[in-house]
């Protein structure tokens, strides 16, 4: 049986949206644990955000992404600042 190039985008774009539904979970997961390191950060006398690591993440994003995924990165470390 051949599947038409609609059917076939159809369920590329379910995969899609199935995709996408499993990244803003754990993107919600990440601010939720990204939280509770500020928190203890905070508590024990420090600052909320971490300089130094925030541009390993930045790297680690570019490195696996090219120059978009340091957009992504930033954009994610934006999410995940403050939410204490």
């Amino acid at each position: 049986m051949t599947t038409t190039p609609e059917a076939t985008i159809s369920d590329a774009r379910e995969r899609i949206d199935a995709l996408d539904d499993r990244i803003i979970g754990l993107i919600q997961e990440r601010m939720a644990v990204s939280s509770v390191v500020q928190q203890i950060r905070i508590a024990s006398g420090g600052r909320r955000v971490h300089l130094a690591r925030e541009m390993e993440i930045l790297g680690r994003y570019r490195e696996a992404l090219g120059r978009p995924g340091t957009s992504l990165a930033m954009t994610l470390l934006e999410l995940c600042r403050g939410r204490i």
